[in-house]
């Protein structure tokens, strides 16, 4: 069956979570079908454009998200809730009348699960980023983060992606990659890259 897609300038991994204001009437209409039916939609990136009005271009890789929660603000306006189901590819996109649609399938985690150690490595990885991020960016903070690696190796990953300050981009070059491993390993790199690269900036900022 078709799947109620919501293109955002934003993404959201599987087993993490993102608060959607909605407001548009396309949205809205949206929202009111899915809560009536399985509280299920999709959340894909948008490529190129905006998210008001439409005509935008999105990506084929997105996540199927479940409704957690719904405050409503007035005028046919929501707090959504959200929370990452599994990635799925779309396969077409159908007319947008009355929201966008399209037909999709999943894509689940193929082999090469994460290690602990490769988890916990990388997890220092996007904490070094993080704190040199809040240094470096005025206005950006970084909240404390914990992770429970005991909790699921499983979720750790999506955990690790969603925590990282990475641009829309790499996200979701992150999302894309097939299997754990890889994109840890891959998440490792990205996040010590630009870690030097913000330590490469403050230095000749020092010396100026």
């Amino acid at each position: 069956e078709p799947l109620a897609m919501f293109p955002l300038a934003a993404l959201v991994f599987p087993t993490t979570g993102l608060p959607l204001h909605v407001f548009e009437r396309r949205h809205q209409c949206l929202a009111r079908d899915v809560m009536s039916g399985t509280g299920e939609f999709g959340i894909c990136l948008i490529s190129r454009g905006c998210e008001v009005g439409g005509g935008d271009e999105r990506v084929d890789v997105g996540t199927r998200v479940h409704i957690e929660l719904a405050a409503p603000l007035g005028e046919e306006r929501w707090i959504l809730v959200t929370k990452g189901i599994e990635r799925i590819r779309v396969l077409e996109w159908l007319e947008d009348d009355p929201y966008p649609r399209a037909r999709v399938q999943a894509m689940p985690v193929s082999g090469g699960g994460a290690t602990r150690d490769l988890v916990v490595s990388t997890f220092r990885a996007v904490k070094a980023l993080r704190r040199l991020q809040s240094e470096f960016a005025d206005g950006w903070s970084s909240p404390c983060v914990d992770l429970q690696l005991e909790e699921s190796l499983d979720a750790a990953p999506w955990m690790l992606c969603a925590m990282s300050p990475l641009s829309l981009s790499d996200l979701q070059i992150l999302l894309e990659v097939t299997d754990d491993y890889s994109r840890l390993s891959l998440l490792r790199e990205l996040c010590d890259a630009k870690r030097k690269d913000l330590e490469d900036v403050l230095r000749l900022s020092d010396q100026g």
